[in-house]
């Protein structure tokens, strides 16, 4: 996503690895594994964001619904800060959390 490109390198962030989702795909489990692994999942979705705290969090369907997009693959972008998962890309949500955590 070129704006998320943009935004990373605006705020100086260092990427240290790229996955391009058009050769690997991160379907319904997979994605739900790799939510699961987190503290806490932000959602996005043009100027609408959603939090998860993974701790305790049971409903999957809920969950999956705001990871994957129509393909059902995980949406793009999608980044791993720490123990934290963005997925979607959503400016205000970005911003916010970068904003606290850099």
């Amino acid at each position: 996503c070129k704006k998320a490109d943009a935004f990373l390198e605006g705020i100086g962030a260092t990427v240290r690895e790229t996955v391009d989702a058009k050769y690997v795909r991160f379907e319904g489990p997979a994605a739900l594994e790799i939510a699961r692994a987190s503290r806490m999942v932000l959602t996005g979705r043009g100027k609408k964001s959603r939090i998860f705290n993974m701790k305790g969090l049971e409903d999957d369907e809920e969950l999956a619904r705001a990871l994957l997009g129509p393909s059902g693959n995980l949406r793009a972008p999608t980044l791993k800060v720490g123990d934290t998962l963005l997925v979607g890309w959503c400016e205000p949500g970005w911003l916010e959390f970068f904003g606290e955590t850099s």
